[in-house]
């Protein structure tokens, strides 16, 4: 693939990844992309490089347009290894003038690669600084989603860089959000959002505030990952601005793990009451849904229902291994509930309600418990726990104020 053009003398010349299926634990079905870009102007700039396998795609990009040698500057939005695997041996390459980084940055370069020669230009929030025909701007995004992250931003262009914000885990041949499938890209940058920036919601809040307060024109939002957002950057901006304040779409999800069946028995009886209620729902078996594309699910979703059975006087480990990942990035906004089968000392349901307390999840019903096959009237209870965050969940939507039972 050949560098591509943004704007008049802004590439492209990043990575594409085809093969990358896992992605720190974040299933990626649909690969990756690594992206940097190139200004061409009186001090030529490279903005991010790329993971440290995929160094020659980018030299070989950089020399479609110009000698790397010739790089005046090198602009480190993350030093995230994805980011910055291959920035050593670019450095030791090109020689650069500047190697431009938010303080934080500094800090994190340091500690990565523990290169004290290297001529940093630490920028300060709002710093300007030109490269000849166009002024580069920069806003500190820290925990976005790590303390270095930084956007930059080109006045002249209208074009944002930024770094792991807006972006998707998406491989393709194309470069821009009008090229794809724009069900597959919402869906992509959902699960990006839901798996990395769910836990610093708050800081999203903060930054969609204070982009709109400085009126910045936006043509362009160029992310680390995926697409290029050129036709309709708005999209991904409205989009964030409702994940972050975890609205729901009125929806409940079940998501369970079962052992011999019962609590699978359940959670069909629990999908019951639901729908008896009006409610829309997905039924989320653990043991054929990765974690990650349930957290998908889950920053979409109004009402969250746990069920599993217990072993060894807890949780399944896939029940545990779930709750410790969503715990990490604290979803809220949500209504919860439990259930689930036992043999002889049945702690799972405590279990599951006092992690959905601890995200503050609204507790609507004091949580289920069957012992070994549920009869058909402990399967009646389970269609009445469904029937309750039904018309708890009905209740939420029409404004009416709810109070965890727990």
């Amino acid at each position: 693939m050949k560098p591509i053009e943004l704007a008049e003398n802004i590439y492209w010349v990043g990575a594409v990844d085809w093969l990358t299926r896992d992605f720190h634990g974040y299933s990626t079905y649909r690969g990756t992309t690594y992206n940097a870009f190139l200004i061409m102007d009186e001090k030529i700039t490279l903005i991010d490089t790329v993971k440290q396998p995929y160094k020659s795609e980018l030299l070989h990009r950089i020399r479609n347009i110009v000698d790397p040698e010739k790089i005046d500057y090198i602009v480190v939005n993350h030093v995230e290894m994805d980011h910055s695997g291959c920035l050593p041996e670019i450095i030791d390459l090109v020689k650069p003038e500047k190697v431009i980084c938010s303080k934080m940055g500094h800090k994190a370069l340091l500690k990565h690669f523990h290169r004290e020669d290297w001529p940093y230009h630490i920028v300060n929030p709002g710093e300007d600084l030109s490269l000849g025909k166009r002024t580069l701007s920069f806003l500190e995004t820290r925990m976005l989603h790590w303390p270095d992250s930084m956007f930059t931003y080109v006045k002249e262009d209208q074009i944002l860089f930024s770094s792991d914000a807006f972006g998707q885990h998406l491989a393709t041949s194309e470069r821009f959000d009008d090229e794809v499938n724009q069900d597959v890209l919402m869906y992509e940058c959902a699960k990006y959002y839901a798996n990395i920036l769910t836990l610093y919601s708050p800081l999203v809040k903060k930054l969609i505030a204070k982009v709109q307060e400085m009126n910045l024109p936006i043509k362009m939002i160029a992310p680390d990952h995926g697409v290029i957002w050129r036709a309709n950057p708005g999209k991904v901006l409205d989009a964030y601005s409702r994940w972050c304040v975890h609205e729901g779409r009125g929806n409940a999800l079940i998501i369970y793990d079962t052992m011999w069946h019962s609590t699978e028995m359940m959670a069909k009886a629990v999908a019951d009451g639901l729908q008896d209620e009006g409610i829309s729902y997905r039924l989320l078996d653990l043991r054929v849904n990765h974690r990650s594309d349930v957290m998908a699910d889950v920053l979409d979703a109004s009402a969250i229902i746990l069920g599993c059975p217990t072993l060894n006087n807890g949780m399944l480990p896939r029940m545990a291994g779930f709750l410790m990942y969503m715990r990490g990035l604290r979803p809220t906004n949500k209504i919860g509930a439990a259930f689930g089968s036992y043999g002889w000392s049945g702690e799972a349901v405590k279990l599951m309600n006092e992690a959905m307390k601890e995200m503050k999840f609204t507790l609507c019903h004091e949580g289920l418990r069957v012992q070994y096959v549920p009869e058909h009237g402990e399967l009646a209870q389970c269609v009445e726990l469904g029937r309750t965050v039904g018309r708890t969940l009905n209740d939420f939507l029409a404004g009416k104020e709810i109070r965890s039972v727990l």
